[in-house]
């Protein structure tokens, strides 16, 4: 199913035995296009700590009870590796995040979680097998929140803003931005496939598309006050 990111935002996290907080941000990959990591506001439970959860810990959402259930116990999220609170997600942090919890890294193998185009446990054994921890210099993990405004720029002018992203919750892969056209195109929200993205400048807050408004407004096939199957 496909969730808008802002659909999940402060949503409640319930882990097995209590909630630890709150839906804060993502972080994404903006060169395969996937949700990495979930950022957890856990309120006065683990105060002036950002914790970061994989969606390899991910249960279900809870559209209703807006919860979103985590496959981990508190005290296994309260003794993963801590990071500081405004600095960018380093691979080194990563390994031991992986290592801490046993799961496969996403950086090895050809599928979009590595071994598997999904979130997925392995064995032990073959964890350790392919746990080899290859470094890449630049992990493209980019927020979620920060990127919701950038404006789009197509090729013949600016043609809205991002609002959000579509994601699929079973590979957590951000299927299409979200796009608030304003005034351009009657202040409609479409959809625009990330394959379309040519680059995103942090310096200039901008999202830059290979589609011109024609080509817009000819291949618009939905709009987000329709069901999205």
């Amino acid at each position: 199913m496909l969730y808008n990111t802002k659909q999940l935002y402060n949503s409640k996290l319930a882990a097995l035995d209590g909630e630890i907080g709150h839906v804060k941000d993502f972080y994404f990959d903006d060169e395969n296009w996937v949700i990495r990591y979930l950022v957890a506001d856990t309120g006065s439970w683990l105060p002036g700590r950002l914790v970061l959860l994989s969606p390899h810990a991910f249960g279900k959402f809870s559209e209703s009870e807006k919860t979103l259930q985590i496959k981990l116990h508190k005290m296994q999220i309260q003794d993963s590796p801590s990071i500081e609170l405004h600095k960018p997600v380093s691979r080194q942090y990563e390994i031991e995040y992986y290592g801490y919890y046993g799961w496969p890294a996403y950086w090895n193998g050809g599928g979009m979680w590595g071994l598997s185009g999904y979130p997925m446990p392995l064995l032990k054994d073959e964890v350790k097998t392919y746990q080899k921890y290859k470094h890449r210099k630049d992990k493209h993990l980019r927020s979620a929140q920060e990127i919701s405004g950038y404006n789009i720029q197509s090729v013949d002018g600016e043609i809205g803003h991002v609002s959000g992203f579509m994601v699929d919750d079973r590979s957590w892969a951000i299927r299409e931005l979200v796009v608030e056209t304003g005034h351009w195109y009657s202040g409609k929200e479409i959809l625009m496939s990330p394959s379309k993205v040519k680059r995103i400048s942090y310096e200039e807050s901008k999202v830059f598309v290979s589609l011109t408004k024609e080509d817009i407004q000819q291949t618009v096939e939905h709009e987000i006050s329709e069901p999205v199957s």
